[in-house]
């Protein structure tokens, strides 16, 4: 049984895409506990699976209990279900910053698993990074690492740069989001519709993407684009005296730096 403490985006997007993979995953064997009713009753009508308002009772009953809750709320949790989690249950953390020595100062097991999802985990294109204890057998890990590529991507990190991931791939989302918001708003500010000006910040991000995990770099791909004196340099012109690379680097470590203190605090 995989139990979920939690039934918010990340869990439900890891639901939807367990029971779509080639896991094989029956609804039966997915417990679910989620504090609202409404959100209890659209799990169950949208997948299948069980549900209940009782985390204690989730974790009593599943063999891999995904901690699919926010940081602040962890250390609460992880108390009150501190009992039913035996020595031979594997545990998912999903919570940024915290560590896996705060997770084994609560938790029996030592099967615990530290794990940094991403939002496009939604549509099946997640960037998930796992740091474990090698103490762990490999076939635990197997395991979490299937059910996590039926989300997108997975790679393997020593612990110590799971700030970093969460900042950059964690945090990543909401930070490419906000670029394209910036361009729809100065395609508006430049004549063109909302709808249009959404379509083509959109399309472009897309394409982009496609094109640079074909293998060629951001430089050569930049390179291509720009012709001397053409529109593409005067733009790269006016993000360099912006200090646009200074920018997203101080973005990135304000994020890694949150992450830094959610983990000293316990998520608290």
């Amino acid at each position: 049984m995989i139990g979920f403490i939690g039934g918010g985006n990340m869990a439900e997007a890891i639901i939807k895409g367990v029971k779509s993979s080639e896991l094989r995953v029956k609804s039966q064997e997915i417990i679910v506990s989620e504090p609202r009713e409404d959100r209890r009753q659209y799990l169950e009508e949208n997948y299948g699976v069980k549900t209940t308002s009782s985390n204690k009772d989730a974790a009593a009953l599943s063999g891999i209990i995904i901690l699919a809750v926010k940081p602040q709320n962890m250390g609460a949790v992880l108390d009150e279900i501190s009992a039913e989690v035996t020595e031979d249950k594997t545990v998912v953390s999903i919570a940024a910053g915290l560590t896996l020595a705060f997770l084994s100062s609560k938790l029996k097991t030592k099967k615990l698993i530290r794990v940094m999802p991403n939002t496009p985990a939604l549509v099946q294109e997640g960037m998930s990074v796992m740091s474990m204890c090698e103490c762990i057998h490999d076939k635990d890990v197997a395991i979490v690492r299937d059910i996590l590529m039926s989300i997108g991507k997975v790679i393997t990190l020593p612990e110590k740069y799971m700030d970093a991931v969460t900042a950059l791939s964690g945090s990543g989302p909401a930070f490419t989001a906000f670029f394209i918001e910036a361009m729809i708003d100065a395609g508006v500010k430049t004549g063109l519709s909302r709808d249009h000006a959404s379509e083509l910040a959109v399309q472009t991000i897309i394409g982009t993407a496609e094109l640079l995990k074909t293998g060629l770099t951001p430089e050569k791909l930049r390179g291509m684009v720009t012709s001397p004196g053409g529109t593409t340099a005067a733009g790269l012109k006016a993000f360099e005296e912006k200090n646009f690379k200074d920018i997203v680097a101080y973005a990135i470590e304000a994020a890694v730096n949150r992450a830094k203190e959610l983990g000293r605090s316990g998520g608290g």
